[in-house]
């Protein structure tokens, strides 16, 4: 099963709309660096005195670590859209075979098929 042009261009459309969702998730509380996909998450500053510092790193904590899981998404958006340049989308990374268009339709940042 090789991808037609209008699968492929249909699983780049669905890429292209994930990463501007997670590009605006994380343009929320982070800021975009120069190395692509990668974020800074920023500290809010409520106020001075401890409880208002409590709460800002409590809030900055959380933030890494939504930041962490978003920019992973978007890394594999990323590689999926330069592997589509490349003409290797679709082939599982571990095994070399093709990844299911169903899996595709599904997740189309998927790396790995399913093996059954």
């Amino acid at each position: 099963m090789s991808l037609d042009s209008v699968t492929l261009a249909e699983l780049k459309e669905k890429l292209l709309a994930e990463k501007a969702r997670l590009e605006d998730a994380l343009s929320r509380f982070a800021t975009k660096t120069d190395v692509p996909g990668e974020y800074e998450t920023h500290m809010e500053e409520i106020g001075t005195d401890m409880d208002d510092n409590a709460t800002e790193v409590e809030g900055y904590v959380g933030n890494i670590a939504v930041e962490s899981n978003l920019e992973e998404e978007l890394r594999d958006v990323l590689d999926a859209l330069e592997k589509m340049e490349k003409g290797t989308y679709g082939i599982c990374e571990k095994t070399g075979v093709e990844i299911a268009l169903d899996r595709l339709r599904a997740y189309p940042a998927a790396r790995t098929a399913i093996l059954r």
